[in-house]
């Protein structure tokens, strides 16, 4: 069985072939606000360098969120499309597991406005709700030592990302089926009461 995984929510298009648990190959290319224009075309040259076609695949994978509101959108709605045109099944997961990996850590991602998404995972697993932190509360996170991935820039440090096609197979037993792509939404985050603080 193939899946194709998508993630737009980010500055990222990030595309996974998968043949049943396996990653076949990654393409992770940064550009952020042009993932509409890349992805379809990048997902064919992916398929075409492997000999299959559209009809090959036989599932989606794609990050629901929290990240931008327009790229959330666009990778989900391509997923939705696909797997109801096509009848095949949808998956999802959140971006920041997906970001986390299997690692133990804090994975964090820029909300804007002095903000940030922040995940809590071990091994694959939430340890807590993906949530908004201001800025000044995850620096205290992160001057504590505690390991912290992503958009670590914000914090005068090197961004840490890691493999994030093959998160997309090590993370394989927490996908969550979609049952009715019609009904599928974004995950945003932005409602929640530490972003209106």
């Amino acid at each position: 069985m193939y899946t194709v995984g998508v993630d737009t929510s980010h500055q990222f298009l990030l595309l996974a072939l998968l043949k049943d648990d396996r990653l076949v190959e990654g393409v992770q290319l940064d550009c952020f606000k042009h993932q509409s224009e890349y992805l379809i075309p990048e997902i064919s040259k992916l398929l075409e360098r492997h000999g299959l076609e559209a009809s090959d695949i036989d599932s989606f994978v794609v990050a629901q969120g929290p990240g931008s509101y327009t790229g959330v959108r666009i990778g989900m709605t391509m997923a939705k499309v696909l797997g109801s045109l096509m009848n095949r099944d949808v998956y999802t997961l959140s971006t920041l597991q997906l970001y986390a990996g299997l690692e133990d850590c804090y994975v964090i991602m820029d909300a804007r406005a002095k903000r940030v998404y922040v995940g809590r995972y071990k091994d694959g697993k939430p340890l807590m709700e993906d949530t908004i932190y201001t800025n000044d509360r995850m620096k205290e996170i992160i001057d504590s030592g505690a390991n912290v991935i992503g958009d670590l820039h914000l914090f005068g440090q090197e961004d840490k990302y890691g493999d994030l096609a093959q998160h997309f197979a090590d993370l394989r037993e927490f996908w969550q089926k979609v049952d009715n792509v019609d009904l599928l939404t974004p995950t945003y985050l932005k409602s929640s009461e530490e972003y209106l603080k």
